[in-house]
């Protein structure tokens, strides 16, 4: 895994689509509904297109309406960071990779899950490793 670094910077405007650039280190988001991991049913692991770090489990996904894959927990707690975010005028929380430091969206406090939060995520900042049984 690697992490944000000059050089790592120079490697993912090599290696990342302009768009999961644009999520992942501008703190960009992608529009709703426009990438098909929201619509992803299979069993598996969400990790960090930038460094493949595990970030989110199939289990903990769920069907928000929003557009954008939702997710009631990370996989690996330690495998997510969150800060404060007053961009757009809005108060809110962001989340990011903790080990290469990509933005990965915003978590809200109205999920469905035991904690009751909503970590909405932008599809193009993760990469989808089907569960061995769900691969093709």
């Amino acid at each position: 895994m690697q992490k944000k670094t000059e050089n790592a910077e120079t490697d993912r405007r090599k290696t990342l689509s302009p768009e999961a650039y644009h999520v992942t280190q501008e703190q960009g988001t992608e529009p709703a509904f426009s990438h098909p991991y929201y619509q992803e049913k299979r069993d598996g692991m969400y990790r960090c297109v930038c460094c493949d770090a595990p970030l989110f489990s199939s289990d903990a996904k769920f069907e928000s309406g929003t557009g954008w894959p939702s997710f009631t927990d990370p996989a690996v707690k330690a495998n997510v960071t969150t800060h404060e975010d007053l961009s757009h005028g809005m108060r809110r929380i962001e989340v990011r990779c903790a080990n290469c430091d990509a933005h990965l969206g915003h978590v809200f406090p109205d999920g469905p899950g035991p904690e009751g939060l909503r970590y909405c995520i932008n599809g193009c900042a993760l990469d989808f490793d089907p569960a061995a049984d769900e691969a093709k």
